[in-house]
């Protein structure tokens, strides 16, 4: 089966989120699983550089304000997965965030930066690269959203469908909004400005487009896709999500084992598995000295590896840490994003230097080090379509504290006196999304980090536990197939 995928982001070569790692271990684990699966990305200065044995497929001409087009199409490196590169100069070619410019601000152009992925995208559908045809179009998020426009409208236009089109939501508060003025632009039939369409309250949004004209819709784990069909969550497409819910399916995302592994990891001090768990103690105790931290081990060191939003619940770890500190506990944390969320968070930092250590930036080599070498890792997330820093904490034995939502909800068991005695419990969860709720969370945490032999148990269930990609792909692969046969 012939799989491309559309997205702006792919690890190891381009990462601001968890994105990244998904599309690049997904597309890996469906190449395990023989599928010929690609990926088509915008010509960031890092693919451009980082993908290998490219060569020039197609050249086109001005479309976007752009006056050539180049197509490439290569390797990702030490891996199988083909990617296409579109090279449109003074588009994409832009040092720093592939987003955004040096003072936070969202490029003015990102409608047409994005509307050419996914323009591209759909033309590999309809047969661009002579050489290859997806059967199936995967996009993500909302900078892939314009594909299934521009899919339905070679529909409209030739009575047949180019491929079977799947749209994956990540999160679906960030939605690709943009004035209708630009509508002009986008090379559409006028007729998709419309509520049957683009239009979302008189502007245009890319994520409505995947969202009503794809084929299938999956968004990143199973409750998050009911929590979207109703209020809050559903961010104004709930409406909208509820009349597709036969098309809607949650996915829980894997991690990537061959990168993801404390039993194989590189970078670590000390390697250590749930078999044996001693080089766990070395990697904590290394960090306190390496970070100038109290070199303690009778009380839990907390790790936060996060975007920096309000959305990750961060200020109730704020209002929280001075109890935290009473208690003992250390914090290291490794993030960016709201000015004042890192500013509050370096002073706590000069106020605790022997309790507190703080990152700001992203590091990828240290977040695997910190999140080997801690006890406890922190995601109280207002709403979190699925997370991975959960998946990855379990993985190292680092016990995750949650609120009770979205993939954190489907992915940890709570330290229930009824789940520790089934052996089933794998991390403290808080139902309300209060200080009070994730208080009582975190001395829970402090309790049961005493009674060492509970702690080690729960720790051996949570590593061992399979976070893998291998069902999340082959949960795909029965959707693909489900679309292919359809014809």
């Amino acid at each position: 089966m012939k799989i491309l995928h559309v997205c702006s982001e792919l690890y190891p070569l381009l990462k601001t989120g968890g994105l990244a790692d998904v599309t690049a271990a997904l597309s890996n684990a469906l190449v395990n699983l023989k599928c010929d699966a690609r990926v088509i990305v915008p010509g960031f200065p890092a693919f451009m550089n980082g993908v290998t044995n490219k060569k020039l497929i197609q050249v086109m001409p001005e479309e976007f304000g752009v006056s050539i087009i180049n197509l490439y199409y290569g390797t990702l490196p030490n891996s199988k997965v083909g990617v296409y590169i579109i090279d449109a100069k003074g588009l994409y070619d832009r040092s720093g965030n592939p987003y955004q410019d040096n003072q936070g601000i969202a490029y003015a152009d990102n409608y047409r930066r994005f509307a050419l992925l996914g323009y591209i995208a759909a033309k590999l559908a309809e047969g661009l690269d002579n050489e290859w045809k997806p059967q199936i179009v995967h996009g993500h998020d909302w900078h892939a959203g314009l594909t299934f426009a521009y899919l339905k409208a070679h529909e409209i236009q030739t009575g047949k469908k180019a491929a079977r089109s799947v749209f994956t939501i990540h999160n679906l508060a960030y939605q690709g909004t943009f004035p209708k003025s630009i509508f002009d632009e986008l090379n559409l039939p006028i007729s998709f400005f419309d509520i049957n369409g683009l239009e979302f309250y008189g502007n245009i949004s890319f994520l409505k487009s995947g969202l009503f004209f794809a084929d299938k819709l999956t968004t990143v784990s199973p409750t998050y896709a009911i929590e979207i069909q109703h209020g809050e969550q559903g961010c104004g497409f709930d409406g909208l999500l509820s009349k597709r819910k036969h098309d809607l399916v949650g996915i829980l995302n894997g991690i990537d084992k061959d990168v993801w592994n404390p039993a194989t990891d590189i970078v670590i001090d000390k390697k250590f598995s749930h078999r044996s768990m001693s080089g766990k103690l070395t990697c904590k105790t290394s960090l306190q000295k390496q970070l100038g931290l109290t070199v303690q081990n009778d009380v839990p060191l907390f790790v936060v590896v996060s975007r920096l939003a309000e959305q990750k619940g961060l200020n109730l770890i704020l209002d929280e840490m001075p109890n935290l500190i009473k208690l003992g506990g250390q914090l290291v944390l490794l993030g960016s994003g709201d000015p004042k969320l890192e500013e509050a968070f370096r002073s706590l930092s000069k106020t605790y230097p022997k309790s507190i250590s703080v990152k700001i930036g992203y590091d990828e080599e240290y977040a695997h080090q910190i999140i080997a070498s801690s006890d406890v890792i922190l995601v109280p997330s207002r709403y979190e379509p699925c997370g991975l820093t959960q998946l990855y904490g379990m993985t190292y034995g680092t016990l995750p504290v949650v609120h009770n939502v979205g993939g954190l909800a489907d992915t940890v068991v709570d330290c229930s006196l009824e789940n520790l005695d089934t052996g089933k419990a794998s991390g403290f969860v808080f139902d309300q999304f209060s200080t009070t709720a994730f208080n009582a969370a975190l001395r829970r945490a402090f309790a049961l980090y005493k009674r060492r032999a509970e702690w080690k148990r729960v720790q051996k269930y949570a590593m061992g536990q399979d976070f893998s990609w291998d069902n999340p792909a082959l949960q795909y692969f029965s959707l693909y197939k489900q679309l292919f046969t359809a014809g």
